[in-house]
């Protein structure tokens, strides 16, 4: 496979993942009233998600961004 193409690939797969998790841990919070609708809690929730899916996605690249020769 094209490695562009896979990275393109590997990076939108862990957007995908980094929204959803974010956005169902979200919901968890919204409903048992953490936080509410626009408030810091919010960007805290995403962010964090969002930090804990680079540090994941930068560690586990060399297994799947790894070109065979």
């Amino acid at each position: 496979m094209n490695p562009t193409l896979k990275g393109v690939l590997y990076v939108s797969v862990w957007v995908m993942l980094w929204g959803t998790a974010a956005s169902l841990a979200d919901a968890v919070l919204l409903d048992r009233g953490a936080y509410a609708v626009g408030t810091s809690g919010q960007a805290v929730t995403f962010v964090s998600y969002g930090i804990a899916a680079v540090v994941l996605a930068v560690k586990l690249s060399g297994r799947f961004l790894r070109t065979d020769a």
